[in-house]
């Protein structure tokens, strides 16, 4: 499946530090990539109505996370799946009298653009599940050979017993567990399962829904397999991060990992530590105080508010405002501080561009005010890149790098225009917050 094009991203000087994020599974910070090669896998889209800024929020953390990776010097392979296929979207479908495939296809065509106007880099590999069916079909394999599947009226589920690791993801005991499975998606009070939550492999052909033929049967793959399969495809049995919402923790990523050691016994994962070394989760973003999700219908789409004309770059500072493990609200308000603060550093870069100024002491640059007087030192460019390096390296502090450019800017506007900074210093700061937050100025 097609990514989408990624804006060019400008070289900086220096190396950026190792990047800390919080791991849900330990609940302390981890260094986010083990070695020269970091490996990211971020569940992806279903394809039935996008892109509300809920998703947009959480793909810009991740893409904070590969610039400061890619700042750092490591090589980084980025995997995202869509789930082109599953009940939310058939459902939606049937409901709206149009074609499945139709449906998604279109829906898909539209993150793509969301992602491109919002300056989202582009993962490595961009993998549907419909195409991903043998990927899936060798890995549901694996769990077959090693004796962990049962079959439940034509449909096949694994036994989460075999894994006593089940439960590590999340920390959560069984009934929390059972009553999370139910609200999103699970099946635990289907009679004849062995265990409450043992998740679903391979659904048997219903009728009036896709199906593709396998060694299962005729039908299609659970949800949790699809990202198990696709992420131990392309980045092998054991990867640096596992990404998504908090509302996927259980039971997506636990499920999903619970799939991946099982399946890969023989491969490095019989000592439990197959599939993420690192799980990160973003928090929700909220309408009017309640969760924004396609259930409620409470959604902000992106699309919408560039068909309004809000400025791309003013969305995603909107969004960059909030840490991403926070839950928060989006409101209008919001969105026309992000207006303003993007207003208030373009205009600093273009005055400091234009300004014959040159550095003060230690480094920094001196704006004179309207009257002559100097209202105070402009931080060295330098220091400002160095500032938000530190910001991201420490668990993707948004707002912490907001500030520190916050700092340059109004420290250049205070010279009623006239900057001392410099076009230099200008430049690096621009390349700053392209190549780090996203954000061209």
């Amino acid at each position: 499946m097609d990514s989408w094009l990624g804006a060019r991203v400008p070289e900086l000087p220096g190396r950026g530090p190792e990047t800390l994020v919080t791991d849900t599974a330990s609940g302390g910070l981890a260094v986010a990539a083990a070695g020269p090669e970091a490996k990211l896998y971020a569940c992806g889209i279903t394809p039935y109505d996008a892109t509300h800024v809920g998703h947009a929020a959480t793909y810009i953390a991740w893409d904070l996370l590969v610039r400061a990776w890619r700042d750092a010097g490591h090589h980084v392979i980025y995997v995202q799946n869509v789930t082109d296929v599953d009940d939310p979207l058939l459902e939606r479908a049937a409901r709206d009298g149009e074609d499945w495939r139709e449906l998604a296809d279109r829906e898909i065509a539209l993150f793509r653009g969301d992602m491109t106007a919002l300056r989202v880099l582009p993962p490595d590999y961009y993998i549907g599940a419909v195409e991903a069916l043998p990927v899936i079909e060798r890995f549901s394999g694996l769990l077959a050979e090693h004796g962990v599947l049962y079959e439940l009226d034509g449909d096949v589920y694994q036994a989460r017993s075999a894994d006593p690791r089940f439960g590590t993801v999340s920390g959560l005991d069984n009934d929390t567990m059972a009553e999370l499975f139910a609200e999103r998606g699970g099946d635990p009070d289907r009679p004849g399962k062995k265990d409450p939550l043992d998740p679903l492999v391979w659904l048997a052909a219903r009728p009036g829904e896709p199906s593709w033929a396998s060694g299962f049967g005729p039908g299609r793959p659970g949800w949790h397999v699809e990202c198990a399969a696709i992420a131990t495809e392309y980045l092998g049995v054991r990867f640096d991060i596992q990404a998504g919402g908090t509302d996927l923790v259980f039971p997506h990523h636990e499920m999903s990992a619970l799939h991946a050691r099982a399946a890969q016994r023989g491969a490095g994962g019989g000592d439990g530590k197959a599939f993420a070394r690192v799980y990160v989760h973003a928090g929700m973003v909220r309408l009017g105080g309640e969760k924004m999700s396609k259930s409620l219908g409470n959604l902000v789409f992106v699309s919408g508010l560039l068909r309004g004309g809000a400025d791309p770059m003013a969305i995603r500072l909107a969004l960059l405002a909030h840490h991403y493990r926070h839950d928060w609200d989006w409101t209008e308000e919001g969105l026309a501080e992000a207006q303003a603060r993007l207003g208030r550093w373009r205009a600093a870069v273009a005055a400091a561009s234009a300004a014959p100024g040159g550095p003060g002491p230690d480094g920094a640059a001196v704006a004179p005010s309207a009257s002559g007087a100097q209202a105070g030192p402009v931080p060295a460019a330098g220091d400002v890149l160095a500032a938000v390096r530190a910001r991201l390296a420490d668990d993707l502090d948004a707002p912490g790098a907001l500030a520190a450019v916050d700092g340059w800017a109004d420290a250049v506007l205070a010279g009623s225009g006239a900057a001392a900074a410099g076009p230099e210093a200008a430049g690096l700061v621009r390349d700053t917050v392209d190549a780090l937050l996203g954000v061209a100025l």
